[in-house]
């Protein structure tokens, strides 16, 4: 009899997917749902790999205590994270040799494809580390956990998997309250909704490297169904919600859907979807959406603006539509049955800038495109490195916004065609890889990243994160919120406004906003835009300030946008 069950997660980044903090994915809340639908009674506890790092011995000792373990883990996407680190293969092998007392099982990525640490690697294989764990789930793991809790671990189907949402909707509700035991609940935590999984493009077969197209044709959500799990969110505490577990929300229920390869956008449901989620969660911080498929902007243009329209009038500003371009190669695009062509990736991008670029409340642009090159694939060659390369120029030199820019090593997973090429592309073309990602970053991140946030720019609501020596690191929630280096420490876990006063390839400099004028050390107030040394140096001598007056005579009535006293 299960009483007691602990729930870890090791975190999962995926095609369609992200539960690496401040994410959580829809696992945890969908295996804890379909707990308390057999039984509420079950106790269930949901930690996080990080805090089992921070006292493993105590981890060790509690598991021995329940009658049942699960596991979440896998990336297939590989990324730098600041948030948190996924489980290591070492951490599988060792930490769940020693657990002896509970049913162990290992859901997730990890357990139906393998185990890619990191791009540029061939994935790990379940079979390094299944003799720690009695079972290894290659099926829908909230159906499989259903299945152990009704009727025993010797009748659930490892290898069961859904052919329609009508349980996994009932867990969703129901797992929803999960989220109040996250590390990040009540602060920066953003809950990832899935609408949909499966490709559109399984048909063609989907691209060589990805995931997706194992799902085989769209299985929809009906629109009532996510919002009734939003509603559900929402009540527990949620304020943050990205609507990103799916490969393209502009497919989301469209026309033609497992007929054409890039279906029609279904205009009438993305509509339902969005008005529905504002109606039960009036008050969401942020909403945000992440996959779109270049491939419907540019077969659908008319369609796609007015979908990118409709997302715009119920979201949030600094959203990023991520586009999986992957290549600019002719020759690699056809070989790796990729979306797009060169020229209709550029229409792409120019039709999220028309629709999104407008600037709002937060600082941040409505909606950008971001852009996923993934290298090491079939046919790639020393000449693909230059035009994607250019692909990036021309996006730049025609004045146009790209959020941010991935550049990824491919991580070949046995359920691919990539699988049979591994690494092999990625050792041949090592350097190469090295001196065109640095040009990327020196080039086109940095002078874009000077674009979408001029000096000046405040950025609002921005949660302090980490403290790295004398500064402090700090991001807006949302789908790839920009990196804020602050150059003194702040308190963390907390909301602030800040200035950006400098750029990195990948980052920017922010201080505090408003400034203290009587307050603010020099090293602060000589980084103000339009403040000169000696000027900080004179704000200091002439403090403490009565009146605002008194200060506007040294900054001038431009700056006096920045100040207070």
């Amino acid at each position: 009899m299960i009483k007691r069950v602990l729930i870890l997660d090791g975190y999962t980044d995926e095609p369609a997917g992200l539960g690496v903090p401040p994410y959580i994915d829809v696992y945890p809340r969908y295996i804890a749902g379909a707990i308390w639908s057999v039984d509420k009674s079950i106790f269930i506890r949901y930690v996080t790999v990080d805090e089992v790092r921070s006292n493993i011995h105590a981890f060790l000792k509690e598991a021995q205590e329940y009658d049942l373990l699960i596991v979440i883990a896998g990336v297939t996407v590989p990324g730098k994270y600041l948030g948190g680190t996924p489980i290591k293969l070492r951490e599988l092998d060792q930490w769940f040799r020693v657990i002896t007392k509970p049913i162990k099982i290992l859901v997730g990525p990890a357990a139906r494809y393998g185990i890619g640490e990191e791009g540029g690697r061939i994935a790990e294989l379940p079979s390094k580390i299944k003799e720690n764990f009695d079972v290894l789930v290659k099926g829908d793991p909230e159906l499989y956990v259903y299945e152990l809790i009704r009727y025993g671990i010797e009748k659930a189907n490892p290898y069961v998997v859904k052919r329609d949402y009508t349980l996994t909707n009932t867990f969703a509700k129901l797992g929803a309250k999960i989220i109040t035991q996250h590390p990040n609940y009540g602060y920066n935590l953003i809950v990832e909704v899935e609408t949909y999984r499966g490709c559109p493009r399984s048909i063609v077969g989907g691209c060589s490297f990805c995931i997706e197209p194992s799902y085989g044709l769209p299985l929809f959500r009906e629109p009532r169904d996510v919002v009734e799990e939003v509603e559900a969110l929402y009540k527990m505490g949620a304020k943050h919600i990205r609507i990103g577990r799916q490969p393209d929300i502009l497919a989301y229920k469209a026309i033609d859907a497992g007929v054409e390869e890039f279906p029609k956008p279904n205009i009438e449901e993305l509509r339902k979807l969005f008005h529905g989620i504002r109606m039960v969660a009036p008050d969401l911080e942020t909403l945000h959406i992440d996959n779109v498929n270049p491939g419907t902007i540019a077969h659908h243009p008319e369609l796609s603006t007015k979908a990118l329209k409709i997302i715009i009038e119920y979201h949030t500003p600094g959203d990023v539509a991520a586009l999986g371009i992957e290549s600019a190669d002719p020759r690699v695009i056809k070989l790796n049955n990729l979306k797009i062509y060169p020229d209709e990736a550029f229409k792409a991008v120019e039709i999220i800038n028309r629709v999104g670029k407008t600037r709002g409340w937060n600082g941040l642009p409505e909606l950008l495109p971001g852009i996923n090159f993934v290298y090491g694939l079939i046919g790639e060659t020393k000449d693909t490195y230059r035009l994607n390369y250019e692909f990036l120029k021309k996006i730049l030199d025609a004045g146009l916004l790209v959020r941010r820019i991935n550049i990824r090593q491919v991580i070949a997973f046995p359920a691919t065609r990539m699988w049979i090429y591994g690494d092999s592309i990625i050792k041949k073309h090592k350097e190469i890889f090295k001196i065109y990602k640095e040009k990327i970053r020196r080039e086109i991140d940095l002078p874009m990243l000077r674009r979408v946030v001029p000096k000046g720019t405040i950025l609002r609501k921005v949660f302090t994160e980490k403290h790295v020596g004398e500064h402090t690191l700090a991001r807006q929630v949302g789908s790839y919120p920009i990196l804020v280096d602050i150059p003194i420490k702040v308190k963390l876990k907390q909301w602030i406004d800040v200035i950006v006063v400098d750029h990195g390839y990948r980052s920017v400099t922010g201080i505090p906003y408003p400034i203290n004028a009587n307050t603010s050390p020099y090293k602060i107030l000589q980084m103000v835009p339009g403040i000169s040394k000696n000027k900080a140096l004179e704000i200091l001598k002439r403090r403490p300030f009565k009146s605002r007056k008194e200060l506007l005579k040294i900054i001038g009535s431009d700056l006096a946008k920045y100040f207070t006293i």
